[in-house]
């Protein structure tokens, strides 16, 4: 973990928590003594500086995560030297979108733009009955939420919601019950919570149904 700011020292500790060793590097002596103790090794760097990153090992890791959101000059030129060791998974935080487009030219292979995503995220579950919303690439996105009027009642293969709103009901959950996969012969019930996927403006616009 390359930056230890809020965004970086919270997902290293996650990852501990998952039962990773986590290496994490940072320019703040301050940051990295106040994670001395969460994290496998941590340590004081230049992470712009290819040979004090490779005296660390970091070019013989297979997973790399950079943090750096307000230097933009060390968050790209750290995921330069991680491209340059040829590290097969490197993720790297951005803090606008044009930011991830220069991060992803240079060889990121996952770009994260955290505050955005979670403003996104935010205003879906503000506006409708999403209880949740998690957007995947291509324009694909799964939501949770409550059903509309129409499928009350009704088994999915009668209310053909697939077939109306081009989304597919993926699980269904009852109250007091855990979620359980949909099928054709599924009937909704009030109270039910379902798990819906589909292209994002059409899980949108399922959503928004009265």
């Amino acid at each position: 973990m390359i930056g230890l700011g809020r965004f970086g020292s919270s997902l290293a500790i996650e990852l501990i928590a998952h039962g990773s060793e986590v290496l994490g590097i940072d320019s703040d002596p301050k940051l990295v003594q106040r994670h001395a103790d969460e994290l496998t090794h941590v340590v004081v760097a230049d992470s712009t500086d290819a040979d004090v990153m490779r005296q660390l090992g970091v070019d013989e890791f297979t997973r790399a995560v950079v943090g750096i959101g307000t230097d933009l000059e060390a968050s790209i030129l750290t995921t330069a030297v991680l491209v340059d060791f040829e590290i097969p998974h490197i993720w790297a935080k951005a803090i606008s979108r044009e930011h991830g487009r220069i991060l992803s030219r240079i060889g990121a292979h996952h770009v994260v733009l955290p505050e955005h995503e979670m403003g996104e995220r935010v205003a879906h579950l503000v506006t409708g009955r999403m209880l949740d919303f998690i957007e995947f690439e291509d324009d694909y996105a799964m939501i949770k939420t409550r059903p509309p009027g129409e499928a009350l009642g009704r088994s999915l293969g009668v209310s053909r919601l697939r077939a109306k709103y081009g989304v597919t009901v993926v699980g269904v959950k009852r109250p007091g019950e855990g979620f359980t996969y949909a099928t054709v012969d599924t009937v909704v019930n009030p109270g039910d919570v379902l798990i819906v996927a589909g292209r994002t403006g059409e899980v949108e616009r399922f959503a928004d149904l009265p």
